[in-house]
């Protein structure tokens, strides 16, 4: 399988991988810079979305003692989880939505009419 070239010259689905790389914060990257490719765009916005959340949440259960702070201590280890499972997704080329965000960051890379 041939990975379709973007706007920066890069394959797709290598692309697509680097959208996670840093969080949202090469989520942001990616979503300004690709401008044509909506596989690239629909996975910059996912990763925006579920790395914004995880980074809000966290600092939200800092200050909530005892449930917050044990809740703040497994965060990272579904934020791994969730980083290893959408970059595998990327690279393989595919369109993995997770519920809920997938539909969110879809809805975000539609060109409005």
């Amino acid at each position: 399988m041939e990975a379709n070239k973007t706007s920066l010259g890069m394959a797709e689905n290598v692309e697509g991988l680097l959208t996670y790389l840093l969080g949202f914060i090469t989520g942001i990257l990616f979503f300004v810079l690709e401008k044509d490719n909506s596989f690239v765009r629909f996975h910059a916005m996912q990763s925006i979305i579920t790395f914004g959340g995880i980074f809000v949440l966290s600092l939200i259960l800092g200050f909530i003692p005892i449930i917050g702070w044990i809740l703040a201590l497994l965060l990272p280890f579904v934020a791994l989880i969730l980083w290893i499972l959408l970059m595998v997704k990327a690279y393989q080329g595919e369109r993995f939505k997770l519920p809920v965000i997938g539909d969110m960051a879809e809805k975000q890379i539609k060109p409005q009419v």
